[in-house]
């Protein structure tokens, strides 16, 4: 059954001092009401921190399904940023596009623009950091709870609200929960053979198309 919902908020930050040794992040983003236009390496008035490991074409947007707030904050009763949408440094916040309903590949118009699912997001130390609790991330990947990545297909003006609406689906037999535990949860043993078709996949982001054949080669 292909997705359609509505953009309950659409989000969007500048980099700022995240740790006192300089590090700077873009994790905290506030929500906008106007028109924003979306284009190949995301939304104007967007920007990343840390142009090594965020940013590009295939990290354009940042989707966290808004489902996942009750599990975050039973666990962490009581957090600010758990109050509202922006907690994971999400684009685009929403229900019904958790990781066991959203494939590789699949495209979505939103507004104006289309994009396309490229891949799961993989964790790292900053989410601890931002929460102000040492496991985050590790509960991410057991998880699974990661949220998504989305090229731009085609530009266009977003805004809250807008439909997303899915127009095609690529490939049905990789949903993000099986694509994430393969490439990121350490369920690779054995699945060389998927390992390898997943490395030359074009709907794959390329910084996991590589992370696949390295896998598969070991």
């Amino acid at each position: 059954m292909m997705i359609v919902t509505s953009l309950d908020a659409l989000l969007i930050g500048m980099p700022k001092l995240f740790r006192e040794d300089g590090e700077m992040s873009a994790i905290v983003k506030h929500p906008v009401t106007e028109a924003i236009e979306l284009g190949p390496f995301g939304f104007v008035g967007n920007q990343v921190g840390d142009l090594l490991h965020h940013g590009g074409r295939d990290k354009a947007v940042h989707l966290y399904p808004l489902e996942h707030y009750d599990f975050w904050k039973q666990k962490y009763p009581g957090l600010d940023i758990l109050e509202k949408p922006g907690a994971f440094g999400e684009n685009l916040s929403c229900t019904g596009m958790t990781e066991d309903r959203l494939h590789l590949g699949d495209i979505f118009r939103l507004g104006e623009a289309v994009i396309e699912c490229s891949h799961a997001r993989q964790p790292c130390w900053k989410l601890n950091h931002h929460f102000g609790h040492k496991d985050v991330m590790k509960t991410v990947i057991k998880t699974t709870r990661s949220g998504s990545y989305f090229r731009v297909l085609q530009p266009g003006i977003v805004r809250a609200g807008d439909r997303l609406i899915q127009i095609d689906r690529q490939h049905d037999d990789w949903p993000l929960t099986r694509l994430f535990k393969l490439i990121i949860g350490g369920e690779h043993k054995g699945q060389g053979a998927e390992l390898e078709k997943l490395s030359t996949m074009p709907a794959l982001a390329e910084t996991w198309r590589k992370r696949a054949a390295q896998l598969a080669a070991h």
